[in-house]
């Protein structure tokens, strides 16, 4: 199958589904066929719950009042995360970039499973996207836990998402070397990519917990 680029030179041309021997010496998640699905499941994932904070947000523009389907109580509610300054940094909502980067995220890890090739340029744009994306995303998160002291269910599947995408990704380019680091750094990163997804994901809940530890000890009066 032709390659859409040949410049990268980290991979060499193979039978669709059998690793070459370069692959073979990376870490198992950072080769194409498991990343790729890595990637598909991960942007599915945040781009249907970016796609349900769209509708949703759609009816509460239509009715002030619409009351949305995670609308659970004081502490769990889209609908009131909705009508906060933070769910439209840029002048429109949040949502909205969901949609169209997980979109990228899908298309990559489909052409990724046909067997295309990508120049270094796109895994280096694909980089600073998902980091850009983390940061945007660890910046609500904190937000929300420590401004608006509310939680939006489909926010938090995004947020879900996103820890994984980005420290794949990272050791993903860290393993092929599009972004270079001495060989016992990279093989660290290589090997840590689980340990870190999970530290992180212990993280966001620890955090979660102390900052409604009123509601889980039941003494916010609710």
């Amino acid at each position: 199958m032709p390659s859409i680029s040949s410049a990268t030179g980290e991979e060499t041309p193979q039978r669709q589904g059998v690793p070459s021997p370069t692959e073979r010496t990376l870490p198992p998640m950072t080769r194409d066929r498991p990343f790729a699905w890595l990637l598909l499941i991960t942007g599915v994932v945040g781009w249907l719950a970016s796609g349900t904070l769209v509708l949703e947000k759609l009816e509460v523009l239509k009715d002030p009042s619409h009351v949305t389907v995670c609308d659970v109580n004081p502490w769990i509610s889209c609908g009131q995360v909705m009508q906060t300054w933070q769910s439209s940094v840029f002048g429109f909502p949040n949502m909205f970039i969901g949609i169209v980067a997980f979109a990228v995220i899908i298309t990559t890890a489909m052409g990724l499973l046909a067997g295309a090739r990508f120049a270094r340029w796109y895994w280096l744009g694909l980089q600073a996207g998902v980091t850009l994306g983390f940061a945007f995303v660890v910046w609500l998160w904190s937000q929300a836990l420590y401004a608006i002291h509310i939680l939006c269910p489909f926010c938090m599947v995004v947020w879900a998402m996103m820890i994984p995408l980005f420290v794949w990704v990272t050791v993903r380019n860290v393993a092929h070397g599009v972004i270079p680091l001495p060989a016992g750094a990279a093989r660290i990163i290589g090997d840590a990519g689980w340990v870190a997804t999970a530290l992180l994901y212990v993280a966001v809940i620890a955090t979660i917990f102390f900052a409604f530890i009123q509601v889980f000890v039941g003494t916010s009066g609710y």
